[in-house]
């Protein structure tokens, strides 16, 4: 419902009551999920321009050059809400919806990536949750023929109540010939393609908006959309072919607020007359409010010339899809919907799209106890524990479901990034954050979420081209909340412009809290990053290559996965100085390195059971529990044959590797442990035998 100041605003406007048609629209027009009424000011310190950006915010999705005849199509979504109501389904339409935001600029999508949240794994709740949001997203992306090529999966007890599911999509198209969103004059047709409208996904964008409860858990479940892969696929053919034609003028996928979304939106700049009564539908006997905000998936909406409809008719039928011409841009600036003979909307275009008015919240800055307890317990046995966590674990379990070669563009899904080949540079995929160091520090670990994916692609010898986010928060009326969203964004812009990666769209979604446990996620910015390099794999080290350190480590232990496992507290990490990566990423370029890895969760002995599991090492450092788990960023752990390549660095030789089943060995101080490769493999398929047995 809207609220009764928005309801006085925009009846004091008009001059009259609303009808229930207008007042549908508005409720989710004006919502948090498609107005972004709360953080509309924070966004705006956000860099979106850049040398190689074409198209930045505003659109579906955005358009960066990646060669002289490539640009890049990318965005990035959440279904937070719907993926806790019906985890299959809402994971599978978060996909569905970000692969139709890239076809409808006249891309191809060719990769998926997915930062997945969730509470505590020992809880079944969870379990049924991570079981069937992979499952969704796996099931889509596999039918539609888009692989998945990178993600991330975060486990704290802060998202029991209310999972995360983001999804980023890439898509390549020519620079030249890319479509927006925007109607280009009056007189033009607008034609809708695709499934059948039903009743499915009312209310989304409003649900979307809204914090989650037991007792709404199932009166929401029609708010969660139903896909279908199947016509998907067909869509894609489908809008690309029409896109290959030169006929389209513009194009917009039918997501949140459905029909009367995407047609307002889209008509904003002049506007538009719709007939709803055109609308093919699946369901008998839909009321107007019904075919205009429903949220059924897999429909398109595009702007033609009126001698081109047939032309786009036809290859809607030839792809067994089903087509309405449903109404037509006019030069009026007003929205107008007429069902059964009357006008049942008709407001101004520029009130309904845009004209929500500025909301400015409170804002206090959240004291965090950064207190720290030495932890018990011997080396040895927090280093597995650290090896075990879900965070640090192999994601074999969730890898093994996704299809991560349809295409054949994907080099490689190991460890750091996702490496596809395009011509004869790789784009290179990066995504995730550390929420735990974030609620501990917003500026600082924002800026440093957007390092850690730098790092990711420097350690393939990439460097980024641009960033999508998702900023995911609690209840921005708390005034706590929002001062962690303003200053996470506020760290996010400034290591942007530090590396020189225009944040080029995103998403945001509020209200991710739960009454059910009681509980408000962590701040959550989502990084998406999207970079360009050499082709390459990312490579292991072998038998007698020796290991180096590179750069400072501190007394970082707060938010580590040290501390989620002992409750140690401590600081969290400063924001990182990006010298050093850019000298690691140059190393790697020119081969140089024989390995490489940055150091994140589970500090150094994280990094070391992935790069160098057989492997004899020696670290200095006073205090073993900062050497071994510290998580201060701006640290790689490389491997060599000539140490000359490391000149300029600072660094320390660690150790060698060793032979395929050695084991590793670790010295630190007076202290020595060893894990054989039975104990690493034990902890790191944690999630696997939980998930199987």
């Amino acid at each position: 419902m809207l609220s009764a100041d928005d309801l006085g605003f925009i009846t004091e406007k008009l001059g009259r009551d609303l009808t229930d048609v207008e007042a549908a629209c508005f409720e989710n027009l004006w919502s948090e999920h498609c107005s972004y009424r709360s953080t509309r000011s924070v966004l705006k310190t956000l860099p979106t321009e850049g040398e190689d950006v074409i198209l930045g915010p505003g659109d579906d999705a955005a358009v960066v050059r990646f060669s002289d005849d490539l640009a890049i199509v990318v965005g990035m979504e959440s279904h937070n809400h719907p993926s806790y109501v019906d985890p299959h389904d809402g994971a599978a339409t978060g996909v569905g919806g970000i692969v139709r935001d890239i076809i409808s600029m006249g891309a191809r999508p060719i990769a998926l990536m997915d930062p997945l949240y969730f509470g505590s794994l020992d809880q079944e709740k969870t379990k049924y949750l991570f079981e069937h949001v992979v499952g969704g997203i796996g099931g889509y992306g596999n039918c539609i023929g888009v692989p998945v090529v990178r993600g991330e999966t975060v486990f704290d007890p802060s998202y029991q109540g209310n999972p995360l599911v983001n999804v980023v999509c890439v898509g390549v198209v020519d620079p030249d010939r890319f479509l927006t969103a925007r109607v280009k004059a009056p007189g033009n047709r607008l034609v809708l393609f695709g499934s059948s409208t039903g009743r499915d996904g009312l209310g989304g964008a409003s649900f979307a908006s809204r914090d989650l409860s037991e007792d709404s858990e199932a009166a929401e479940r029609t708010s969660v959309q139903i896909g279908d892969p199947y016509t998907e696929k067909l869509l894609i053919e489908a809008t690309c072919e029409m896109a290959e034609t030169g006929k389209v003028l513009s194009c917009r996928d039918l997501g949140a607020a459905g029909l009367a979304g995407a047609s307002s939106e889209m008509a904003s700049t002049f506007g538009a007359r719709i007939v709803a009564d055109r609308v093919h539908l699946r369901e008998e006997g839909m009321n107007a409010v019904e075919i205009m905000l429903a949220e059924s998936q897999e429909r398109m909406l595009v702007e033609v010339a009126p001698e081109d409809v047939a032309l786009m008719g036809s290859i809607a039928e030839k792809y067994d899809l089903r087509w309405s011409e449903i109404g037509e841009v006019i030069a009026e600036p007003r929205y107008i919907v007429e069902f059964e003979g009357d006008v049942v909307c008709d407001l101004p275009v520029d009130l309904l799209v845009g004209g929500t008015p500025a909301c400015a919240l409170p804002k206090t800055p959240k004291t965090v106890d950064t207190a720290y307890t030495r932890p018990e317990g011997a080396l040895k046995d927090l280093a597995l524990a650290v090896l075990a966590h879900p965070d640090v674990a192999s994601k074999e379990w969730i890898v093994e479901q996704y299809d991560h070669h349809v295409q054949l563009r994907t080099v490689s899904t190991d460890h750091d990034a996702g490496v596809l080949r395009l011509g004869d540079a790789a784009l290179v995929l990066s995504c995730g954050c550390n929420p735990r160091q974030i609620a501990l520090a917003p500026y600082e670990n924002a800026a440093n979420a957007v390092y850690e994916n730098a790092a990711n692609l420097a350690c393939l010898g990439a460097r980024p081209l641009c960033i999508v986010n998702c900023l995911n928060f609690a209840s921005p009326l708390h005034p706590e909340v929002y001062w962690e969203m303003e200053q996470s964004v506020l760290g996010l812009g400034d290591m942007a412009r530090t590396l020189d990666a225009p944040v080029v769209g995103g998403n945001v979604s509020l209200y991710n809290e739960s009454d059910e446990f009681g509980t408000e996620i962590k701040p959550t910015p989502t990084i998406g990053m999207v970079g360009k390099g050499p082709v390459r794999r990312w490579t292991a080290p072998e038998a007698g290559d020796r290991l180096a350190l590179v750069g400072s480590t501190g007394e970082h232990l707060g938010g580590s996965i040290l501390d989620a496992v002992t409750g140690c507290g401590g600081a969290a990490p400063p924001k990182a100085d990006p010298a050093v990566m850019e000298q690691v990423r140059d190393l790697v370029a020119a081969d140089a390195l024989t390995g490489a890895t940055d150091l994140s969760k589970g500090g150094l002995i994280a990094a070391l059971a992935k790069l160098a599991p057989d492997a004899a090492v020696t670290i200095a450092g006073d205090d073993p529990l900062v050497a071994l788990f510290s998580e201060t960023y701006g640290r790689f752990l490389v491997a060599f044959k000539d140490e000359a390549a490391l000149e300029g660095l600072e660094y320390q030789v660690v150790g060698t590797v060793g032979a395929k089943d050695d084991g590793l060995r670790v010295t630190v101080g007076a202290e020595t442990f060893a894990l054989s490769p039975a104990e690493i493999e034990e902890a790191r398929t944690s999630i696997t035998r939980l998930m199987r047995f």
